[in-house]
């Protein structure tokens, strides 16, 4: 019998930092919980450290979904996966979601840090599957569908749009600004907005600037701010008169 949800649903911020742990924010990992399925949404360098800090055992995952291959983003798989092989004899399957090349990537980056780490026999089912544009992509109560986003990654990188029955989680993963994160936002219960930098354009990110003048586009009910780096923390009391904005141990109930 396939499991479903059994108690109210609820995100649970992880860690919201950016890449270099701006104000000591864990790198980005949110986590969705509705009760007998439990969904990261991805799964950045510090995320098993920030989940067990949290009280989270990683072994209650039944999903990762990757928003792209950068190592703040995804980067904590190759613990999570090397301590479940290693000294754990974890038994829950584990089905990660990312963009093309996630798995070969994973490979490399497993590799690169723990050599002949992927050959460990495992004892559990591990299930990795490619996300593409605006195609679903079902796992338990889960559905998840990518949106093209702006950041260069060296593979697709995507927007996410996470529905469980009748409620949408949508996060717009690090991306410029652009009518597919409207569209992944689109009536929303929340969206999670990365917004990097206050006054300048640093790499492909969203600043406030843009955000506050596309603000009226979003028809999301809720939006909450992440991936903060230094000046945008420096500014976060004028930030906050406006917009909600993540901590790492966040609860939002939905």
């Amino acid at each position: 019998m396939e499991r479903g949800p059994t108690r109210a649903l609820e995100l649970r911020i992880i860690g919201c930092g950016d890449a270099f742990g701006s104000g000591g924010r864990f790198n980005t990992c949110f986590l969705i919980d509705c009760g007998d399925w439990k969904a990261l949404v991805d799964c950045g360098a510090s995320s098993l450290v920030a989940l067990k800090q949290a009280g989270e055992n990683p072994d209650d995952l039944d999903v990762v979904a990757i928003s792209h291959l950068h190592g703040d983003h995804f980067g904590g798989l190759v613990f999570l996966l090397r301590e479940a092989t290693l000294y754990k004899s974890r038994t829950r399957p584990l089905t990660i979601i990312g963009p093309r090349g996630i798995e070969a990537r994973l490979q490399q980056a497993m590799e690169a840090f723990f050599p002949s780490g992927w050959q460990v026999p495992s004892t559990f089912s591990l299930s990795i599957l490619e996300l593409h544009e605006r195609v679903h992509v079902a796992v338990g109560p889960f559905q998840v569908v990518a949106f093209a986003a702006e950041h260069f990654s060296g593979a697709p990188s995507y927007s996410l749009r996470i529905e469980i029955g009748g409620t949408a989680i949508s996060y717009s993963g690090d991306t410029l600004w652009s009518p597919e994160l409207e569209a992944a936002a689109d009536d929303a219960d929340l969206f999670l907005c990365e917004c990097y930098s206050y006054s300048a354009r640093r790499g492909t990110h969203i600043d406030y600037g843009v955000l506050k003048s596309n603000a009226s586009r979003l028809t999301a009910h809720r939006v909450v701010l992440t991936h903060l780096g230094p000046d945008m923390l420096e500014k976060l009391e004028e930030v906050e008169r406006q917009f909600t904005v993540a901590s790492d141990g966040l609860r939002i109930p939905l």
